[in-house]
């Protein structure tokens, strides 16, 4: 594939998963409402997604003696790690500061490039991010509520750090001779975040009956199966694997600024399927993160073969790629 029809492609697939994760807040919080924990429909987003991709797990299980280091690092912090962070910070501080502290994620995947993998990143990278986050800020009316309870920062902030795996593990290998399937890196990730979540939503105390009535969706009834199936489905399995391809056909910069659209797309869509309406300050801060990530993709395509993230194609193409830290230490 030529090289700018696969960044197209990877910049399709990038807002495909943005959508797709944005589409799991107004699907989610019709049945909290409805009786259920926020960390038990967590659970069930996640053990639901790993039994749906089962079979690719199966297909892929050379990926246990290859990559264990890899798959245990995307389920702890690809999966579990930022939904019990984000979660648990929303119980300390508002949800708006929680959501803006870990979207600070697309910043410390730059500074991942930089000091971790010692490549340079372009003004146009760290332009896109700057105006990113400051479009996002207003997007969520960080000013609305600020509460500076240590502890929910601390926690909203280990979200924004596993967040940085998702992307980094999810570009992680892409440029080995045998790369790791993002597919079977996805279901293993799944498995074990449904573990591990396990531990921590203990589902055995869930009202289950919830699951078999109806959630009020700003006033029309939907049924509470169908809006799980939508966050099994969409906002995980089809949201992760076209995040994680993605990341591989832009970068993990890339791909982390587009994906602060997430906020942009979940706030809309509150506003037209739950009646959340959107302030003037909100409108604009989502035009500002559509610009920051225009900047990124379009200053900053993926460049395997040069020693400058986040630039145009480097004249030395035939030189080898610095290898990438793995995560596995990170916890």
């Amino acid at each position: 594939m030529h090289a700018s029809q696969g960044r197209s492609a990877g910049l399709g697939l990038a807002l495909a998963s943005a959508f797709a994760f944005g589409g799991s807040g107004v699907a989610a919080k019709p049945l909290i409402e409805a009786g259920l924990d926020p960390l038990h429909v967590v659970w069930l987003r996640v053990a639901g997604a790993a039994l749906v991709m089962l079979p690719v797990a199966w297909r892929h299980r050379d990926l246990l003696r290859r990559k264990p280091a890899l798959l245990a690092g995307f389920g702890l912090l690809a999966v579990a790690g930022v939904q019990a962070c984000y979660f648990a910070a929303i119980s300390r501080i508002p949800v708006g500061v929680a959501l803006l502290i870990e979207y600070l994620a697309p910043a410390l995947v730059l500074g991942w490039v930089r000091f971790v993998q010692r490549r340079p990143v372009t003004r146009a990278a760290a332009l896109g991010v700057v105006l990113a986050v400051g479009g996002l800020a207003c997007v969520v009316q960080v000013w609305s509520g600020l509460t500076f309870d240590l502890l929910g920062l601390l926690l909203a902030l280990a979200a924004a750090c596993c967040q940085v795996g998702y992307f980094v593990l999810s570009d992680q290998g892409s440029d080995e001779a045998e790369p790791a399937d993002p597919l079977g890196v996805i279901a293993y990730g799944l498995l074990v975040g449904a573990l591990v979540l396990t531990v921590v939503a203990r589902p055995w105390g869930m009202d289950w009956s919830v699951l078999g009535g109806a959630a009020d969706l700003n006033g029309t009834t939907a049924p509470a199966w169908l809006l799980l199936g939508w966050i099994v489905l969409i906002a995980t399995v089809v949201a992760y694997v076209t995040g994680v391809v993605a990341v591989r056909r832009l970068s993990p910069q890339v791909a982390g600024v587009v994906a602060c659209l997430e906020a942009v797309i979940a706030t809309v869509l509150a506003w037209v399927l739950l009646g959340e309406h959107l302030a003037a300050p909100q409108i604009i801060g989502g035009a500002v993160v559509l610009v920051g990530a225009f900047i990124a993709q379009s200053s900053t395509p993926k460049a395997p073969s040069g020693p400058v993230a986040g630039s145009e194609q480097s004249d030395h193409e035939d030189h080898p790629t610095p290898d990438r830290a793995s995560l596995k230490n990170v916890t």
